[in-house]
């Protein structure tokens, strides 16, 4: 297994698409860990490494996140994380996880050292490559699930959020995120892009503001595109494209998600 990571990453032309395939691979291997181990008969698997291996998303995500299906499920948080730490060493791997099960949202880190060093990306031994899980067990009501079978690397099979629940969970981020995320707006514009037609899943969006104590307007069909369109006019465009040029796959899509591209989208009827 790792000796087909590190030949994946052998075929890539720069450091960052080494790392962004290599950390792909790896949450594709993870996926299959936790299917095996049942984990999406409690979890839905959300956000834009979803959006990536359901749907294509044309850049790399760094994070796994989950959202449990019901409140009242029960799960091992603890047994999840020591099965995967169990199958990544038999797969080769040296790992170390850390983890955070005490809140709302838990929280792990997979740390894989010296694959950077392998791979040519880095001369130091300790230079980690991580991947960030992250489980809401009080989500917000009102999701739609699907169920997917994809083949990403090698076959897989979980369930997600349809596209109306994932496109609530980006303007939630946008509407409330306390810095700005450049990978948000490039998400937003490619949801306008991908699906014409668009319009979020309000009720998930609106539980979702009600939990997080957002205090402007709530997203509405009649207002939700307006709203979008005064948060981007006020953001700084520099610091929405430094954070999201070093994970696109193709580095020519950023004269094509600009502001003023994803503003025109916006304004369509």
């Amino acid at each position: 297994m790792k000796d087909y990571l590190l030949e994946l990453a052998s075929q890539q032309t720069n450091s960052y698409n080494k790392l962004n395939v290599m950390r792909e691979y790896l949450q594709a291997y993870t996926i299959r860990i936790l299917f095996e181990e049942g984990a999406f008969r409690t979890l839905a698997f959300i956000g834009d490494t979803a959006l990536r291996f359901v749907y294509h998303l044309p850049r790399y995500s760094e994070d796994l996140d989950f959202s449990i299906l019901k409140s009242s499920d029960r799960y091992s948080f603890l047994t999840l994380l020591n099965r995967l730490k169990k199958e990544f060493i038999l797969a080769g791997y040296e790992i170390d996880i850390s983890y955070n099960d005490q809140k709302t949202v838990q929280s792990a880190f997979l740390k894989f050292p010296k694959l950077q060093l392998e791979a040519g990306i880095s001369s130091f031994p300790d230079q980690n490559i991580s991947i960030k899980i992250e489980i809401d067990t009080n989500p917000p009501s009102s999701a739609q699930i699907q169920s997917h079978i994809i083949n990403k690397y090698f076959p897989l099979s979980f369930t997600s959020y349809d596209v109306p629940s994932l496109f609530a969970g980006k303007i939630h981020a946008l509407l409330t995120r306390k810095y700005t995320k450049g990978r948000d707006y490039f998400d937003l514009g490619w949801y306008l892009s991908r699906w014409k037609e668009i319009t979020p899943n309000f009720t998930l969006l609106i539980n979702a503001l009600k939990q997080t104590h957002y205090s402007g307007n709530y997203p509405a069909p009649e207002n939700w595109r307006q709203i979008l369109i005064r948060t981007i006019q006020k953001t700084n465009w520099k610091t929405v494209t430094d954070d999201f040029q070093n994970f696109l796959e193709n580095p020519s899509e950023l004269t094509i998600f600009t502001k003023n591209n994803i503003l025109k989208l916006l304004k369509k009827l």
